[in-house]
């Protein structure tokens, strides 16, 4: 659908077939009929694996060949900095492509990359949005030149734009090349996507570096990894509560490293010198909890032969912590609320009373505020523990952190296993990025073990982690070509347009100007559950 706003036309993302007009292309003033050796082309320079410049800028010279382009160049948005740059270009000055860079909104290119949406110019000397940016345009000389803009998109990511500048004697094969140059986009669209990836990690790599540097003058316990914001403040609190007594509940998903938080608070108290003593809450039957906490005499009960000393006794003069500390049975609950209260308590079949100095930190997986309100938990005991609450974020929730861990682990266990340290190929630290980690920590520890493990030649592939982290996408389509990334381009429009109308698959149906029935065969196709969309924006 095409509308004429304020002297340039704005068209829909939906490349239309290129059939029709391919039958009637040879009549436009020039033959569009080398289009698809066009595409087959462009498709076998992007699944070379090239260096993204040296790649595009074969694409351009292919454009130039094809297209009769007269500039053309290919923009990135780097939305770490929120600008756009030029990353490759035909028919311009190394001086020129420097001063291509532009913000989002910010004439044709910014506006491409705010809407989402390509635009086409039919005289550049009439748009006002046109701002010569690079210098390299001359109204008397380019006076009468087109200029066409689309997105470079994957999934619901804006990653760029490609524009190529021409003279057009024909409307129709001002729009032909509209709908080639979608095309041609939404083929180096995963190439870009992965270029734009690995500049990340390396930023990622050298702020981590950075921080390392300056961690004398910030607070960051030396056990725990990790500079995201999420993180940050965690480091905030341990640094407020590490050197006073207070009993701290330690909350968050199984595998985000609560025992490593419970580990920096005991080394930066005042009680580090003392012992640290971790017992796990839910690691034993309920009959011998209390003995293994508070100790028991000899006698107390069959087996028990002599006397012995509790965990609480072992960590007097330092810190214990009570890890699933939502398990224990209502007796050890009560128990544990006195040595709160008052670091005193008796051992299993004494009455004799003993005191400690001790400092209690615990963790939980679970909901005890939920789980107080069902009975399971006593109301008193939860709020003696919930006195200063230290909730860890999830892994997917700490965004370049895996970054920084996943070479944490590599290289650790390649020092295990006496190797060297692979490189961890782009694909497969996209794979890691876009995971939900429902294991976090631990899991992604679990992951880059195996994988180094199966390592070949020094790199890790994205074949070398587990099923659960491949696209769908990956396995239904496991040949390579035109074919396949035509196949990849219309399963990502197609999780675009469910993420624009939320799941709903009617009106994402009429955005694709496709039928429901349609629809509904291809979400079959690739797997796509249209529910999972449902509440994103």
């Amino acid at each position: 659908m095409l509308q004429e706003k304020r002297g340039f036309t704005l068209t829909g993302v939906v490349p239309s077939p290129l059939v029709e007009p391919l039958s009637f292309s040879c009549r436009l003033g020039e033959c569009r009929s080398e289009l698809m050796p066009l595409l087959s082309e462009v498709s076998k320079v992007v699944s070379a694996e090239g260096k993204l410049s040296r790649t595009l800028k074969l694409v351009l010279e292919l454009m130039q060949k094809h297209m009769q382009v007269i500039r053309a160049m290919v923009t990135l948005y780097d939305a770490s900095c929120d600008q756009i740059f030029i990353h490759e270009s035909y028919g311009l000055s190394p001086e020129e492509v420097e001063k291509g860079v532009y913000a989002p909104g910010e004439g044709i290119t910014g506006r491409v990359i705010e809407t989402r949406q390509p635009i086409v110019v039919p005289h550049i000397a009439d748009d006002p949005l046109f701002l010569n940016r690079t210098g390299s345009w001359d109204k008397q000389r380019d006076g009468q030149h087109s200029f066409i803009c689309v997105p470079i998109i994957r999934g619901l990511k804006v990653m760029g734009t490609i524009g190529i500048e021409r003279v057009y004697n024909n409307v129709q094969l001002r729009f032909l090349d509209l709908e080639v140059l979608k095309v041609i986009a939404a083929i180096i669209a995963q190439a870009v996507e992965l270029h734009l990836l690995e500049r990340a990690h390396k930023k990622v790599l050298r702020a981590h570096s950075t921080a390392l540097s300056q961690s004398a003058e910030k607070f960051k316990p030396t056990n725990i990894i990790g500079n995201s914001r999420a993180m940050q403040s965690v480091y905030q609190l341990i640094d407020k509560v590490s050197h006073a007594r207070t009993t701290v509940l330690i909350l968050g998903e199984s595998g985000v490293g609560k025992e490593r938080v419970a580990t920096a608070i005991h080394q930066n108290s005042h009680c580090a010198g003392g012992p640290f003593i971790k017992f796990n809450c839910a690691s034993l039957p309920e009959s011998v909890i209390e003995s293994e906490l508070f100790g028991h005499e000899k006698g107390a009960f069959t087996g028990a032969i002599s006397r012995r000393a509790g965990r609480f006794e072992e960590a007097d003069g330092g810190t214990i912590f009570l890890d699933e500390v939502g398990e224990l049975s209502p007796s050890a609950q009560s128990k544990l609320l006195r040595v709160i209260q008052e670091r005193s308590f008796e051992r299993v079949g004494s009455n004799d009373t003993l005191q400690v100095n001790v400092r209690i930190l615990a963790a939980t997986h679970r909901d005890l505020s939920e789980m107080v309100e069902k009975g399971e938990f006593r109301e008193d005991l939860y709020y003696r523990l919930n006195v200063f609450p230290v909730t860890i974020p999830p892994l997917r929730e700490r965004g370049n952190d895996i970054f920084i861990l996943a070479d944490h682990f590599n290289a650790y266990f390649a020092r295990e296993q006496g190797v060297d340290i692979p490189t961890i190929a782009t694909p497969a630290l996209n794979m890691l990025l876009n995971y939900d980690w429902p294991g976090n920590v631990r899991e992604l520890e679990n992951v880059m073990e195996r994988a180094v493990l199966l390592a070949d030649e020094g790199i890790i592939h994205a074949w070398h982690l587990p099923l659960s982290l491949q696209p769908v996408i990956d396995h239904l389509i496991e040949q390579d070509g035109l074919e396949a990334r035509l196949a990849r381009v219309e399963h990502d429009l197609i999780v675009e347009a469910l993420g624009l109308f939320q799941g709903n698959v009617s009106r994402a149906a009429t955005h694709l100007n496709m039928t429901r029935r349609a629809l509904g065969l291809r979400l079959e196709k690739y797997r796509l559950n249209y529910k999972h969309f449902r509440g994103r924006a």
